[in-house]
């Protein structure tokens, strides 16, 4: 299968003294290819959006056992080279189409917040903006050790969309979502730790292993098919703004920003 602008390939099984069986669980890496910030425009959103639905068809494919068990899965989605992960919404195109973040960003985040795998982010670089919240809506963070920063300012550039806060506010403690929305703050990897908005951090080599670990340990958790509902109990209530908000034509959904970053 073939993608623009990102690569999805299957991640090995662990060596081990037990040969690979078809029930081993899946994992796979999607590599965002957007240069050259991986800013999240309509068709890219898409893309995003069709890797992680091929995912679930080639899950599916290997079938259940005789309890009804599936063979699990996660996906691992990361930035490509060192610099950025996502700067977020593409303005410019949202400037020409009031309509784009509806077709695109807004299906994403519900995309995800209804995924029926384990979903890991891992941040190789820097996350500014609209990509805050799509980090967010990932199960798990990883945030490079030694570069990159974690930042939203829709407070200094006058952007809105509703929900734009509820993963924030769903997510971390009061005080780190009031820096995120209210304030701009911009996290290093080791203040982001510690203020709880990613899980790890790791050494710029050590991402995608650490990645990998944290996909290996929970994709067994997928195989019974109740991981995205029991998702539903936790952050129900941001997947459904973001459902409410996606291909809507009739109305606005954006308030444009008045400045451009």
């Amino acid at each position: 299968m073939t993608y623009r602008n990102l690569t999805l390939s299957r991640i090995p099984n662990a060596p081990s003294s037990s040969p690979t069986t078809k029930d081993d669980p899946q994992l796979y890496l999607i590599t965002l290819q957007n240069a050259p910030e991986n800013r999240i425009a309509t068709a890219f959103a898409q893309e995003i959006i069709r890797a992680l639905r091929d995912v679930e068809r080639m899950v599916e494919a290997a079938g259940k056992d005789e309890h009804g068990a599936g063979v699990g899965a996660a996906v691992i989605i990361r930035g490509e080279g060192k610099k950025f992960w996502s700067t977020g919404l593409d303005l410019d195109e949202a400037e020409r189409d009031p309509f784009s973040n509806t077709d695109g960003y807004f299906p994403l985040l519900h995309t995800l917040l209804d995924y029926p795998y384990p979903t890991i982010a891992l941040l190789n670089g820097h996350t500014f903006g609209g990509a805050c919240p799509l980090a967010l809506a990932h199960d798990y963070r990883i945030m490079n050790s030694r570069r990159g920063f974690f930042s939203m300012p829709p407070v200094n550039i006058g952007v809105h969309f509703p929900g734009i806060g509820s993963l924030a506010h769903l997510k971390l403690r009061p005080e780190v979502a009031r820096r995120m929305l209210l304030e701009a703050h911009k996290w290093t990897g080791k203040e982001a730790l510690q203020d709880g908005i990613v899980d790890q951090i790791a050494e710029p080599g050590d991402m995608l292993d650490a990645a990998i670990e944290i996909a290996r340990k929970w994709a067994p958790k997928a195989k019974m098919g109740v991981y995205a509902m029991l998702r539903q109990e936790l952050w129900g209530e941001a997947a459904r703004i973001f459902q409410s908000i996606s291909y809507v034509h009739h109305r606005r959904t954006v308030l444009p920003p008045k400045v451009k970053i």
